[in-house]
């Protein structure tokens, strides 16, 4: 930027528009108002849709709830194996969906041993993270309450023919084998054993109409119970990204002080030009030598909790460095990534200071091209803090030699 030259450049213009067309120039300021709404101090979270999927397997029992033709005083519940296996996909920390197939053999609900049928079931479930919902998001949470709602299709076959003889009744099942459509509902118990492996031990109720046993009387709807207990495998890892715009409101502060001293610049130049209005008439105007001044480097970039990518909002500062860096090019400096101590070990913190500062290095080599022999990283992960409030320390720092 050439002060001087502009200056006096600004003159000469001034100077030839009074002297050809005997104008006077009249110079408007633009006021501009600026309005800061106070951000929701709510924490917003997103993820990839590559993250958050899981595989389910697991077994358990089951037992039909219907009416049945027992003879006096016979109540006995029947029980039999159930497999399980599905799969699904967290699409934020709250809710997620499931599909999930069940298969169930020796399927009996009266006392005759011969009435034995076989089941299969796929469902489709909504889930929701009761405990985070109410408890806060976590990612190192150990339990989750999670119920779950459904729809699905039950294929049953092998239903055996029963007589009259059989209930010591007037009846007789003649069907073999029907399709169903369950409403389903349950409760799940998570238990994470390590970032990538769950336990879990759900309930569920699959509900039908009046004949699921080939009989209709009593009751409306008959039910089919399970417990199911087994592992969850998540795949593509459990992450999703937390912003909360009250995080930022010392950068909006730094941007406003920006503006501020973008107007005292632009009113200095404002008084300038009227000084060399003043001096009409114009002298001759002397080209001087292009003089590069240096301008102020944005100290700072502000991550996310856990994470190490660069946001839009935060790119502009990564910018500025390297326009920066393009009008120094003597300059060197040292970015320097940190952690906040309250999240993590200091192990994974000091990798993941590590991370953030790689990542700004890369951006700047790799999309602003500038030389990687002018950037120093150093990576101080939870054991420095330079700042006394918690979530400003995950961050990273400019620095120079």
């Amino acid at each position: 930027m050439k002060t001087s030259l502009t200056l006096l450049g600004a003159a000469a213009m001034i100077c030839s528009a009074a002297t050809a067309n005997a104008q006077q120039t009249v110079i408007v300021e633009e006021t501009v108002t600026t309005y800061q709404q106070a951000p929701e101090c709510k924490t917003h979270y997103s993820s990839s849709w590559r993250d958050n999927w899981f595989i389910q397997l697991g077994a358990g029992v089951q037992t039909p709830a219907v009416e049945k033709y027992l003879p006096q005083g016979d109540t006995k519940q029947h029980y039999s194996p159930v497999y399980n296996i599905g799969f699904g996909h967290w699409f934020s920390p709250y809710l997620g969906f499931r599909i999930s197939g069940q298969y169930g053999n020796k399927l009996r609900w009266d006392f005759i041993e011969k009435n034995k049928a076989q089941m299969a079931t796929v469902n489709a479930d909504l889930m929701w993270d009761m405990t985070s919902s109410i408890c806060g998001v976590n990612p190192n949470r150990v339990f989750s309450f999670i119920p779950f709602v459904g729809i699905g299709g039950t294929y049953l076959w092998d239903m055996p023919t029963a007589t009259s003889n059989d209930y010591n009744a007037d009846v007789t099942a003649h069907r073999h084998s029907q399709w169903m459509l369950p409403v389903t509902a349950g409760i799940q118990l998570r238990f994470r054993l390590c970032k990538y492996v769950d336990f879990f031990a759900e309930a569920r109720a699959q509900m039908y109409g009046d004949n699921f046993n080939n009989y209709s009387q009593g009751n409306p709807v008959d039910v089919d119970l399970s417990a199911i207990g087994g592992l969850s495998f998540t795949i593509g890892g459990r992450k999703f990204e937390g912003y909360n715009p009250c995080e930022y409101t010392a950068k909006i502060n730094q941007l406003n002080s920006q503006v501020n001293d973008l107007r005292g610049e632009l009113a200095a130049t404002t008084a300038a030009l009227a000084a060399a209005e003043a001096q009409l008439p114009c002298p001759d105007v002397q080209v001087q030598e292009q003089v590069t001044v240096q301008g102020p480097m944005l100290s700072a970039v502000r991550f996310a909790i856990n994470s190490s990518r660069i946001t839009p909002e935060e790119m502009v500062n990564v910018y500025n460095v390297a326009e920066y860096l393009k009008a120094n090019p003597s300059a060197t400096i040292t970015i320097c990534g940190y952690a906040d101590k309250d999240t993590g070990t200091s192990s994974y913190n000091q990798a993941l200071s590590q991370r953030r500062a790689e990542a700004v290095k890369d951006t700047l080599t790799k999309h602003y091209g500038i030389d990687a022999s002018r950037l120093t990283v150093k990576a101080f992960g939870s054991s420095t803090q330079p700042y006394a409030e918690n979530n400003w320390n995950r961050i990273v720092i400019f620095t120079q030699p």
